[in-house]
């Protein structure tokens, strides 16, 4: 599952899947592996997906606070 095909939302409930996988079931190490590195890449994503949010919540407050300021004076 490439991770541009996919929602924040997908992304984490795939991760919670191969987190669940991995603590329960007895893999071998190969699949084990193969988890691994997807819930890795899935991380990532999540990650990223989670800084650009931030990055636009604090572009709107600047905006917001920059916006009241302007009314006060």
């Amino acid at each position: 599952m490439k991770q541009t095909e996919i929602s924040f939302e997908q992304a984490l409930k795939r991760l919670e899947e191969i987190a669940k996988k991995l603590e329960e079931e007895n893999l071998n190490l190969d699949d084990a592996l193969k988890y691994f590195e997807e819930g890795m890449r899935l991380s990532k994503f999540c990650n990223e997906q989670l800084s650009q949010a931030e990055n636009k919540v604090k572009i709107i407050m600047k905006d917001s606070v920059l916006k009241e300021m302007e009314d006060f004076e």
